[in-house]
């Protein structure tokens, strides 16, 4: 298929501040690892395709330093849209996929850290407080509806609340499911959704 052949990447350089986002072939990707250099010369990402396994290296703006992170082979080639995030902050740092998912989560991870630099001075609680009312909200009347299960077949669940996104926690196998909660785009997503399935492992 042709979506599988070409995987976008992007992240926001940590001294710049601009947004790097590339297209590369999988062949490339798998042949050797790839470094991805923000035009500024000071950050990259790296990408090493590893047995069953993708390892990515990427410079976190929020934190300041590099996460390494990882997901299974088949997810890279295969997913319209992987997020990796900042553990310290909540935040996402990383991109992969497929064009048009990869941009529009690109431009609203900009957003949110325009509102980041807004709100420093004025920092509370949460990225947005209003924002993660209405996300919390919005979970609560989809669980109230039964609409929160997961993959592996229970309907237990836990969540924690971080500086910008709600993570559902299954509490059979553990698999998580991060709800952005940092802007206005974010309410209007989840507005939309009957249900919400975090993705554990299907039962056989």
């Amino acid at each position: 298929m042709e979506h599988e052949k070409k995987r976008f990447l992007s992240y926001i350089c940590p001294h710049c501040r601009q947004s790097v986002i590339v297209e590369r072939d999988l062949f490339s990707l798998a042949a050797s690892t790839n470094h991805i250099k923000c035009p500024c010369g000071k950050s990259e990402l790296t990408v090493d395709f590893m047995p069953n396994r993708v390892q990515l290296t990427v410079p976190c703006l929020f934190c300041g330093r590099e996460h390494t992170v990882s997901c299974p082979s088949h997810a890279f080639i295969r997913e319209k849209a992987l997020a990796f995030s900042c553990a310290a902050s909540g935040l996402d740092c990383c991109y992969v996929g497929e064009e048009g998912p990869v941009y529009a989560a690109t431009a609203r991870l900009e957003q949110a850290v325009d509102k980041l630099e807004e709100d420093a001075e004025e920092k509370g609680a949460f990225l947005d407080e209003i924002v993660m009312h209405e996300v919390l909200s919005e979970i609560k009347d989809i669980a109230q509806r039964g609409g929160i299960s997961c993959a592996c077949g229970s309907r237990n669940w836990t969540f924690q609340v971080n500086y910008s996104s709600v993570d559902l926690i299954c509490a059979e196998c553990g698999a998580q499911m991060r709800v952005p909660a940092a802007t206005a785009d974010d309410i209007d997503d989840i507005c939309c959704k009957t249900n919400l399935l975090i993705r554990g492992k299907e039962k056989e």
